[in-house]
């Protein structure tokens, strides 16, 4: 099928471009910013996207790409630093801006051009993030967009397909963004439209049949969406051959041990086995604060149960997660330069040495794909709508040492702020909720008497695929509903606080 080759010089939008190129119904794929032609040859894309990046096109040792690329006749679109590196590279200027744009900007576009073919406004609103700006073209080039700070906001080599946004159209705050990158990928790259869900189900099938061959796998089920909506795809793929494990780490919500029984056991009528390691799982944990470690032990952990358990079973050659995009990306550059953000239990936390091989079908998708599939292939709705839960589970929430006392305050804390957000009817409305036990103690007053007890703080965000999000601004009624009950219900708590920070510069999780 045809596929956008998304080039990554370190953005935090890079997989956001990836993302929009499949919303339009296009493959693409994230690759480092040096691919080799011949690599690219191979690959065979209809178009190259080159992403922004934090670096300057002017710095010597900047990411750049090998020139010979704009001389395969593939289409190529450069946004932002992309674009600054085109004009670089052949024969034009970057210099710094003497004023800087940063977040919404208004844009006079040339409508005439195909790149903006179906936009009924010369004038619209897009996202800047620049500080370095294009200040000469280079020879065959033409400007079709500026701004008040940038006379060349878009330019276009309409002979060679070559072409360069200042602004980020992959971005919801860009008006037409999705237009823009519509008409990049269908009108100029001449993609034809073969990336769907139905088309996902079907590869991965085969592809789960070509790679398991004669063997079996062991699922490591956690019950959350992800490994939910993978269980059910390998489990039409090879049958029984796929032996679902659910490992209870001590490290649960209430009542999830048994929510993911009653599901998989008695709804979806798959098999799955219960393993009880909650104590080894503390035992490691005893002392522990720093989240990365925290993250390693628990990834280390579970490899150590699924080959004890694969052992025990028999005849397992692999090891199957329901890893998302996200958790790689922000786990570690896949294909890039990107920034590590913290490691994922299915990523950072992996053993360089592991007896067992490794399937991630969801390895390069996002939620909501994963949901989109999940509905494809007929989960329960509220499956597919379960909020996302980290792998590290309320070690995470838990924030410093684990131990069973703060994790049982904290799952009955959770319990109620979860109970509370559906019954208002907030619960499918935003993208997490879930509470989180702080480090601290703070002084009260309850029955005349003074307390020193902890402190639990609301989390509740929206997003469209956890690489950004919006603290919630739930109504006051809920959250002191939410906040009476849990400093009456839950032994140990004095305060609750509400988070308002967004991501970025705060992440989702608190670890």
């Amino acid at each position: 099928m045809d596929k956008i080759l998304v080039l990554d010089f370190g953005s935090q939008y890079t997989q956001l471009i990836a993302r929009r190129v499949r919303e339009v119904g296009v493959y693409s794929e994230i690759y480092p910013y040096d691919i080799t032609p011949e690599e690219v040859g191979r690959v065979k894309p209809t178009g190259i996207i080159l992403s922004g990046s934090p670096a300057s096109a002017n710095t010597v040792d900047s990411p750049s790409f090998h020139s010979a690329i704009t001389e395969l006749g593939i289409p190529i679109l450069g946004i932002c630093y992309g674009m600054q590196l085109i004009a670089s590279r052949l024969g034009g200027s970057v210099s710094s801006a003497s004023k800087r744009e940063y977040g919404r900007t208004e844009v006079e576009i040339d409508t005439t051009h195909p790149l903006f073919c179906g936009i009924d406004s010369s004038k619209i609103i897009v996202w800047m993030s620049h500080g370095d700006k294009v200040t000469s073209l280079p020879l065959g080039f033409h400007v079709i967009a500026k701004s008040q700070s940038s006379p060349i906001a878009a330019m276009a080599n309409d002979e060679k397909k070559i072409y360069g946004l200042q602004f980020h159209p992959e971005v919801v705050h860009t008006n037409y963004g999705r237009e823009i990158i519509s008409n990049f990928v269908f009108r100029i790259c001449d993609s034809k439209a073969s990336w769907s869900t139905s088309s996902f189900i079907d590869e991965s099938m085969q592809k789960a049949k070509d790679e398991v061959g004669d063997g079996r796998v062991l699922m490591a089920l956690s019950g959350g969406v992800d490994s939910s909506v993978a269980a059910v795809l390998l489990y039409r793929a090879i049958g029984d051959r796929l032996v679902p494990v659910f490992v209870d780490n001590g490290l649960l919500r209430k009542g999830e041990r048994e929510s993911v029984v009653a599901v998989f056991q008695d709804m979806l009528r798959i098999p799955i086995r219960v393993i009880d390691a909650s104590d080894r799982f503390l035992r490691r944990l005893e002392g522990v604060g720093d989240p990365e470690r925290k993250r390693k032990i628990i990834g280390e952990e579970f490899i150590r149960v699924f080959e004890e358990e694969a052992r025990k079973v028999g005849g397992i050659t692999h090891l199957m997660q329901g890893t998302l995009y996200p958790d790689v990306i922000e786990s570690r550059s896949v294909k890039g330069p990107s920034a590590v953000i913290k490691s994922h239990h299915n990523v950072g936390g992996l053993p360089k040495k592991m007896g067992l091989k490794l399937i991630e079908p969801f390895k390069f998708l996002f939620k909501d794909e994963v949901r989109r599939v999940g509905k494809e292939l007929g989960l329960p709705h509220e499956i597919i709508a379960r909020h996302p839960f980290p792998g590290p589970g309320l070690a995470v929430r838990v924030i410093g040492e684990v131990t069973r006392e703060r994790l049982d305050i904290l799952r009955e804390a959770d319990f109620i702020a979860v109970e509370e957000i559906r019954e208002a009817g907030w619960y499918e409305r935003v993208w997490q909720a879930f509470a989180v036990l702080l480090p601290v103690k703070t002084v009260g007053v309850m029955g005349d008497e003074r307390t020193y007890e902890n402190v639990v703080a609301l989390r509740v965000v929206n997003s469209e695929d956890g690489m950004t999000a919006d603290w919630t601004p739930l109504p006051y009624d809920i959250l002191a509903r939410i906040s009476t009950r849990i400093i009456n219900e839950v032994k140990g708590v004095n305060r609750v606080v509400y988070d308002v920070s967004s991501k970025p510069p705060a992440t989702i999780e608190w670890e």
